[in-house]
């Protein structure tokens, strides 16, 4: 998977090893790491587009196995931005979207739907949100997550919605149009009553379960270097897979666990009701105390693909369904208030 929640090229690219990780084995689909293996080129499958495009509606949540809400959302095609497009894309008349979700994807941004067939989760419906808005015909094609990067280098694809963090470094290659936040969150126990205040203090004494490698790590063991200088400590934990984390967390062994926001979110969801339910206690900027972390439908750099996907979004946003998407996919703490073209990304001093 991508993403801050990972690293950009040591702390940022398959994000989703450790997001996916922590949702996979609570899951009961096919959710786990992305970014491994693959052959150069895009396998996995099409995904068949959910809704009708063509009368106007897009479904989003659907086959998700109770990951998400499934809505019908009505989308018209906005003649102005069908305008913007490249003129070869718009005659091919499709939006050819990459997800870097292979080998076993990465609930609920992006895995293999209950019909173990269609490519579902929150990243391949946006893209067909956004195709519908220009009119295009939305073509969800799955990949290794580096083989992503090499269909929207090659221009086998178009677009890619795939939990890509906008970063300085990628921005010598790649165009960015944002749509939602970045963000790492601490899951406790439903139960709790501790709550992240957004600073590092609010950690003192805490004992923390991280995943090793991630991005997160570093931003907590950077914290627990602070507390230290204050005389406070943190400690923080590591488990072998996501069932032993929450078997932790269960049995009061640890205080939080410190996970991409989607995997807290996903997970929560998925446990309310039962003995080990959840909750968010928190979120922070995966890009630091300094930026908001984004992540961003990516292209080709002078493709001019940016500005009409990014119009497109910005519809979305003012007309209602951006938040509808969110919403269905418990993402509404992501949200962001419009889309923007290469904004500031992650520096390359953090990468």
């Amino acid at each position: 998977m991508p993403a801050l929640r990972v690293r950009t090229t040591l702390l940022r690219a398959p994000a989703l090893r450790a997001l996916a990780g922590a949702v996979a084995l609570t899951a009961g689909l096919t959710a786990g790491l992305t970014a491994c293996g693959g052959n150069g080129s895009s396998s996995a499958s099409d995904a068949v587009p959910a809704g009708n495009a063509a009368k106007g509606t897009v479904t989003v949540g659907a086959l998700s196995n109770g990951a998400a809400r499934q809505t019908d959302l009505a989308v018209p095609v906005v003649p102005s931005i069908r305008a913007e497009l490249p003129e070869q894309v718009r005659d091919n008349g499709q939006l050819v979207i990459g997800v870097g979700a292979l080998p076993a994807g990465f609930a609920p941004l992006a895995f293999v739907g209950s019909d173990q067939r269609t490519l579902t989760g929150s990243e391949p419906d946006l893209g067909r949100l956004v195709a519908a808005v220009l009119g295009l015909t939305p073509v969800v094609r799955n990949s290794t997550w580096e083989n992503l990067f090499v269909g929207i280098d090659s221009g086998r694809t178009d677009v890619g919605f795939s939990n890509i963090t906008d970063t300085e470094e990628r921005k010598r290659k790649y165009d960015f149009a944002s749509y939602r936040q970045d963000n790492v969150a601490f899951e406790v126990l439903s139960t709790s009553t501790w709550k992240f205040t957004g600073g590092y203090e609010s950690l003192a004494g805490r004992t923390v379960a991280v995943g090793s490698g991630t991005n997160q790590e570093k931003i907590l063991l950077e914290w627990k270097a602070k507390l230290r200088t204050e005389g406070k400590d943190l400690t923080v934990k590591y488990f072998p897979d996501a069932n032993s984390t929450y078997l932790a967390l269960s049995g009061h062994k640890i205080d939080a666990y410190f996970a991409p926001n989607p995997d807290v979110e996903y997970h929560a969801a998925k446990d309310a009701g039962t003995p080990g339910a959840t909750r968010n206690a928190g979120t922070y900027s995966g890009a630091g105390a300094t930026l908001q972390g984004l992540i961003a439908a990516t292209s080709k750099k002078g493709s001019g693909l940016a500005k009409p996907v990014a119009d497109a979004l910005d519809y979305l946003i003012r007309n209602g369904q951006y938040g509808k998407w969110l919403a269905a996919w418990n993402l509404s703490n992501e949200a962001v208030p419009a889309s923007r073209i290469n904004p500031p990304g992650l520096p390359l001093t953090n990468s």
